[in-house]
């Protein structure tokens, strides 16, 4: 019989709250004013990037919107660009004609049904083409922290935002033990509890940024990380056994349907 696989730690609710601030003010330490990564200029612009990014680093988006926006800097303009013309200007991101299709699709609804704006609402961002949750927070994060006008520039009330949840996040909250999930909606709600609303745009963020000088996916430096004291993982080289058991799981469960 195989041996059972190792379980993540457990912990109070009290405790990992306790662990979370620890983390969260190291990180505040070391990132005071975390920005946006995307290049952008408006909304409309981040939008778009942000769509782009999707499966594709943000240095090379960046490399490619100053182009694409130079020929099409509004959403009118994009709205009635020729789609092949896009797909050959974003073709560095990757998955080039899904992403052009939806960037183009995605003005023609910002001109229709918005005015040629894009809304600071989360239900009518997440149902242009090509927008879901993890789009919309990094919009609604930008917003509050370059106090983009008529948008919320603080979560005091519930209007559905929350934390954005990308690869780098999924892989810090999970080595660090914020949450035990793999679904990024999941996730986020994990972090939602742990965390206090006005530092969610910021907090995850910092945890991007750290995951790409630190905790990085494939060489983690554990041995020097500012996080070791409060991190499971460290322990384990960043490899705790519990993540490897619930990848395993989840690529089970998608063969067996």
């Amino acid at each position: 019989m195989p041996a059972k696989a190792a379980a993540a730690p457990e912990e109070s609710e009290i405790r990992r709250r306790r662990r979370t601030q620890a983390i969260l003010e190291a990180l505040k330490s070391r990132y005071p004013d975390p920005q946006i990564p995307l290049h952008h200029r408006c909304p409309f612009e981040l939008l778009v990037a942000t769509i782009l990014s999707a499966q594709c680093t943000d240095e090379t988006v960046n490399r490619v919107t100053p182009e694409l926006f130079r020929r099409f800097p509004t959403p009118e303009t994009l709205a009635r660009a020729d789609l092949g013309e896009v797909e050959e200007l974003i073709r560095p991101t990757g998955f080039y004609r899904q992403k052009a299709r939806a960037i183009v699709e995605c003005s023609r609804r910002l001109v229709k049904d918005h005015g040629g704006q894009v809304p600071p609402d989360m239900e009518a961002l997440v149902s242009l083409p090509g927008v879901g949750r993890k789009t919309a927070n990094v919009l609604f994060a930008a917003a509050e922290i370059e106090r983009w006008p008529g948008w919320p520039h603080d979560r005091s009330r519930p209007d559905g935002t929350g934390i954005v949840v990308d690869t780098h996040v999924t892989r810090l909250s999970r080595r660090l033990n914020l949450t035990e999930h793999l679904e990024p909606d999941r996730i986020e709600q994990d972090l939602m509890r742990l965390l206090p609303p006005e530092e969610w745009s910021r907090f995850s963020l910092r945890l991007i940024y750290f995951g790409r000088e630190v905790c990085t996916a494939r060489s983690p430096r554990c041995g020097s990380c500012p996080l070791r004291q409060w991190c499971p993982s460290a322990a384990y080289a960043g490899s705790p056994p519990w993540m490897a058991a619930r990848r395993t799981a989840a690529r089970r469960t998608r063969q067996s349907r």
